[in-house]
C-alpha cells in the first residue's frame, strides 16, 4: 500500500527529527529476514535506545537532506533497515550484533559525525565499547591509585598494631 504525500511528509518529519538528535545512522540490507527476526531486532534496538526503521530510500534521502548524515544518501538503495542512535555506537552494535548470529542482515553503510563509513567502519565502530563501560574504565583507572594507596596504609597500620599490643604487655607487668 502506497502512502499518500500526507504521510510521506509525516514519514519524513519524523525521520528527520531523530536524525536531527542523533549521532550515528546505520545501514544494512534485511533481505531474507524472517519478520520474527526483524521483530526480534527491533526488540533489541529498542532495548539500546535506537531508532530503527524500514524506510523507502527515497523518503530516507529526504529525511536527511541538510543533516550531518547525507553523505550517507549514496548507500541507500536496495532493502534497507535505518538504524538512527544518539549514543555513537548504540546503531551500528545493534545491527552489528545481530549481524553475526543471522548471515542474511548485512551490514552495508553508515555515517557518523558527518563522514560516510563503509561495512567495516560500521564494524569498527560496533566494537568500541559503550560509553557506560567507558565511564566505568576511566573510574577504575582514577581509582587505583587511591585504593593502592588505602591498602598500603591499612597494611602499614595493621604492622604497627600488631607491635603495640605487645607493648602494652609489656608494660603492664611492669606496673
Amino acid at each position: 500500500m502506497s502512502l499518500n504525500r500526507n504521510e510521506k511528509e509525516a514519514v519524513i518529519a519524523e525521520v528527520a527529527a531523530q536524525a536531527g538528535k542523533a549521532q550515528t545512522l546505520a545501514l544494512a540490507e534485511y533481505r531474507g529476514l524472517t519478520v520474527a527476526q526483524l521483530d526480534q531486532l527491533r526488540k533489541n534496538a529498542r532495548a539500546q535506545g535506537v531508532y530503527l526503521h524500514v524506510l523507502k530510500n527515497t523518503l530516507a534521502r529526504r529525511a536527511v537532506t541538510g543533516t550531518p548524515f547525507e553523505v550517507a544518501t549514496e548507500s541507500m538503495s536496495g532493502p534497507l533497515i535505518y538504524g538512527f542512535s544518539e549514543d555513537a555506537v548504540a546503531a551500528a552494535k545493534v545491527i552489528a550484533d545481530f549481524a553475526k548470529s543471522n548471515d542474511k542482515l548485512v551490514l552495508k553503510a553508515g555515517a557518523y559525525n558527518g563522514k560516510a563509513l563503509d561495512a567495516a567502519g560500521i564494524k569498527a565502530l560496533a566494537s568500541v565499547p559503550t560509553k557506560e563501560v567507558l565511564l566505568a574504565q576511566i573510574a577504575a583507572l582514577l581509582q587505583a591509585p587511591v585504593s593502592g594507596l588505602a591498602r598500603a596504609v591499612a597494611a602499614v597500620a595493621a604492622k604497627r598494631g600488631e607491635g603495640a599490643p605487645a607493648a602494652a604487655e609489656e608494660a603492664a607487668p611492669a606496673a
